[in-house]
């Protein structure tokens, strides 16, 4: 697997062997990024929840971003992630939470503009997690919320105060983007 954008375009990224881990294809990145590039925003800081390898974090790392924290509960995911951050230069612009996602969300306090959620797809806490975010101090009304879920387990338009502003469908792969209602 390899970045396919910005600073470290084309450095392959390890992962864990065998099914444990879904890892985030090239292709379904690419797809992610591109759905991002076309919405404004300035991206300083994001949170990659189910990091697995930690590609989809170090993907924005290498476009720009300025930091970004990673929670897997894994901790073997949690070593690779580090070893991926060294390999790419990106390990001071980053942490690394090894925890369940939902605790993260309890204990972390800063404010992201950016949030990747790409769980196992067989994870029925999807939406659970979602509205947890919703709820926290984590995101505000400039936070995007990216969810890559299988296809054929469709996501609600609407968490709490979080709407879905775009969805595309990758063969099993949906990405949806989701935003806080703008309070007037």
């Amino acid at each position: 697997m390899r970045i396919t954008g910005g600073s470290a375009r084309g450095h392959v990224i390890k992962t864990l062997p065998g099914l444990l881990v879904r890892p985030t294809t090239d292709k379904s990145r690419e797809a992610i990024f591109s759905m991002l590039a076309s919405m404004a925003g300035s991206w300083e800081s994001g949170l990659d929840l189910f990091a697995g390898s930690g590609a989809l974090g170090i993907e924005a790392l290498s476009r720009g971003m300025g930091r970004v924290d990673f929670v897997d509960r894994n901790s073997k995911c949690c070593q690779v992630i580090k070893q991926n951050l060294a390999k790419t230069g990106f390990i001071d612009s980053a942490h690394v939470y090894c925890c369940p996602a939902m605790k993260a969300i309890g204990f972390l306090e800063t404010r992201y503009d950016l949030v990747f959620l790409d769980p196992p797809y067989a994870d029925t806490h999807l939406g659970d997690l979602v509205s947890a975010l919703a709820g926290s101090r984590l995101i505000s009304g400039e936070t995007l919320i990216t969810v890559s879920h299988a296809a054929r387990s469709p996501l609600h338009d609407r968490y709490d105060d979080i709407l879905k502003i775009k969805e595309k469908r990758y063969g099993d792969t949906c990405i949806s983007i989701y935003r806080k209602e703008a309070t007037t």
